[in-house]
């Protein structure tokens, strides 16, 4: 089987809901990536086979196959194919592992693959509000993604200052990663409009660096009355706007076009897990792709695993045993926020700067998905 490397990684800023992105089109917000990465790596569009993007909410300014269009309004061209898919919040990173498998089966040589999703322009479910009868002879029961948070932390007795050190933490480290430049290499710089004067967005809009478990302490629970839970915006992922993309090849086309690849990606799993709590889907993803490589938590330098919510990191370092110290280093999406489409490519593109900024050499990146998925993507420095 072919290797399929990561040769370039990158991302927008994520602007906050309602916030600095407010005013660009969709399109134009899932085209940055593509822009950045072309300036960067200055290949022509004709040699990307495919643009594979995720969207969860693909339908009004997000419809119309934004895979196909992004490259378009990009100035690729005619030339360029792409498509859209739509796995819930993994989506962005199934574009990825859908990348390296047609790379891996030599299908393609050079892919894009990413993500996009403008929360403020499209909100979260527009896209459908009903399920069949036929689904409630199947499973009797239809929760939110938050009381399914509800259910972890009652399941395995997370308090709320447990899920409330993990949410202060992640804005932390954000802070201090942001700080010490380490987000640099992956963002692309968005042109966008505030009150009709120009700017140009540099930084995530969504963390707030200062927080402490003192001040998360005070906000009202989101999905349960007082008292009754621990789940609260807070210790939730943000609701942002933002694309990611990253440029992935066959080590022999990386070789022709002189590129040199930051990481391979050795292999990706996803599983089904329980749609009432919905969220535990990372803890297998992540225990079954280690056992498909006879390893364990302790071969892993780096993980990133996706803050929807903190009870979701809190029951995957309980079973799987990982080491917070090693997972969502440079903060997650309790701090940066959750573009949902985007997110996972996102998370993919922060673990291959990493490796590539600290010499170390492995990393998994997994997600919780609505309706109960896990999907997981394991990739090594080279």
């Amino acid at each position: 089987m072919r290797e399929a490397v990561i040769v370039d990684a990158v991302r927008t800023p994520f602007g906050k809901q309602s916030g600095v992105f407010s005013d660009i089109h969709p399109q134009d917000l899932a085209a940055e990536p593509l822009v950045g990465l072309q300036e960067r790596n200055g290949f022509d569009p004709e040699s990307i086979e495919d643009v594979i993007y995720g969207c969860v909410t693909p339908v009004e300014e997000q419809g119309l196959n934004i895979g196909r269009i992004a490259s378009m309004v990009a100035g690729w061209g005619d030339g360029v194919p792409g498509v859209q898919l739509n796995r819930m919040c993994g989506s962005g990173q199934q574009a990825v592992n859908f990348a390296a498998g047609q790379i891996q089966a030599g299908t393609h040589d050079v892919v894009i693959a990413g993500g996009i999703e403008h929360m403020s322009c499209v909100p979260m479910g527009s896209d459908g509000n009903s399920l069949s009868e036929t689904y409630f002879e199947q499973f009797d029961e239809l929760t939110t993604q938050g009381e399914g948070a509800e259910r972890i932390a009652e399941q395995w007795g997370f308090t709320r200052e447990d899920v409330d050190a993990i949410a202060a933490d992640s804005q932390h480290r954000w802070g201090d990663a942001w700080e010490a430049g380490h987000y640099d290499d992956q963002i692309v710089s968005v042109e966008a409009e505030i009150d009709g004067e120009p700017v140009t967005v540099e930084r995530d809009e969504h963390p707030r660096p200062e927080t402490t478990e003192e001040t998360l302490h005070n906000l009202p629970l989101a999905f349960r009355s007082p008292g009754d839970g621990v789940v609260h915006p807070g210790n939730s992922s943000g609701i942002v706007d933002g694309s990611s993309a990253l440029l992935i090849a066959s080590a022999d086309a990386a070789d022709k076009h002189g590129w040199e690849p930051m990481a391979r990606i050795v292999d990706s799993h996803v599983v089904g897990v329980d749609p009432i709590t919905m969220l535990t889907g990372p803890i297998p993803a992540t225990q079954e792709l280690l056992d498909q490589h006879d390893i364990t938590v302790d071969d892993i330098d780096l993980f990133e695993v996706n803050e929807a919510f903190a009870p979701v990191i809190c029951a995957w370092l309980e079973e799987t045993g990982a080491d917070w110290d090693r997972t969502n280093v440079n903060g997650g999406a309790i701090a940066h926020g959750h573009p949902l489409g985007a997110t996972g490519a996102a998370l993919v593109t922060k673990l291959a700067h990493e490796l590539d900024r600290t010499g170390l050499d492995t990393a998994l990146s997994t997600m919780c998905i609505g309706f109960g998925q896990g999907i997981a993507t394991l990739i090594e420095r080279v």
